[in-house]
């Protein structure tokens, strides 16, 4: 009996582990491509520039060799980072600012403010 919920245990922790892999894979993958635009462009310029000058080096398989190393670059890149955060133990559903990933909505209070409230609010 012992055997069996120890087992059923070590298959529930390894299934977190793989799902919060995804998760964060997921959502790492997604900022790269959102936020992380700039850096993208900037790639995207030095591959330009590097497959350039390898043209002359050699000249069938330049640009394949350029792009499928920034892409092998990014893939590793988000993979590494999500790998980390979910050996570290942080779950995506700890961090405040992932509240889009689950379908939560911030609650933000607004109090509305009138253009004559200054002027009147405090009439007594």
């Amino acid at each position: 009996m012992v055997s069996a919920q120890s087992s059923n245990l070590g298959k529930t922790y390894s299934l977190m582990m793989i799902k919060s892999f995804l998760i964060w894979t997921f959502t790492l993958a997604v900022c790269l491509l959102v936020v992380g635009f700039p850096l993208v462009v900037l790639m995207a310029t030095v591959g330009c520039l590097l497959s350039i000058v390898l043209q002359s080096v050699m000249p069938v398989s330049a640009v394949l060799l350029v792009g499928g190393g920034l892409i092998l670059f990014n893939i590793l890149a988000v993979a590494i980072a999500a790998a980390v955060l979910t050996l570290k133990g942080v779950h995506p559903s700890q961090i405040k600012w992932l509240s889009w990933l689950h379908g939560e909505s911030e609650e933000m209070q607004q109090t509305s403010v009138y253009a004559a409230c200054p002027l009147t609010c405090e009439i007594k």
